[in-house]
């Protein structure tokens, strides 16, 4: 089966005390079956030109583009499939940020299941198959 690695699961495994049981998890997932979203990488940008220690983080995203995980484009299909999730939410009054759209919409578009510690927001979201983690040493 395959996974899409939300932001926080991605950077869960680069924390000084990850959740163990996703990292055993990781390490049996085959490689073909983990997928994240450009989306996600720039989000991860995001986080490390706003730290002082950026270098490092660079040179982890750098290694995960290159070559950890396949990195799927917020194209088109994606675009559309992000507008109508975004309109259906807001028409519930239940809007979530933006970013977290486009990961869901990629997701929906390619038939992953996301991989996120953020429940509550993508839990919003018909359609999209979740396996949620707990943050932390578990």
């Amino acid at each position: 089966m395959p996974f899409l690695f939300d932001t926080n699961a991605i950077s869960e495994v680069y924390r000084p005390r990850p959740n163990r049981q996703l990292l055993g998890w990781l390490r049996q997932l085959p490689r073909e079956d983990q997928f994240t979203s450009t989306v996600v990488i720039a989000e991860l940008y995001a986080a490390a030109f706003s730290i002082e220690s950026s270098r490092k983080w660079f040179q982890r995203i750098d290694d995960l583009v290159r070559s950890r995980i396949t990195i799927l484009p917020f194209d088109l299909a994606c675009a559309r499939e992000a507008g109508e999730i975004q309109a259906l939410l807001r028409s519930q009054g239940a809007p979530i940020g933006t970013a977290d759209v486009q990961i869901a919409a990629t997701a929906r578009v390619h038939s992953l299941v996301l991989v996120t510690a953020n429940h509550r927001h993508f839990s919003r979201v018909p359609g999209l198959s979740l396996e949620v983690f707990q943050p932390g040493d578990s």
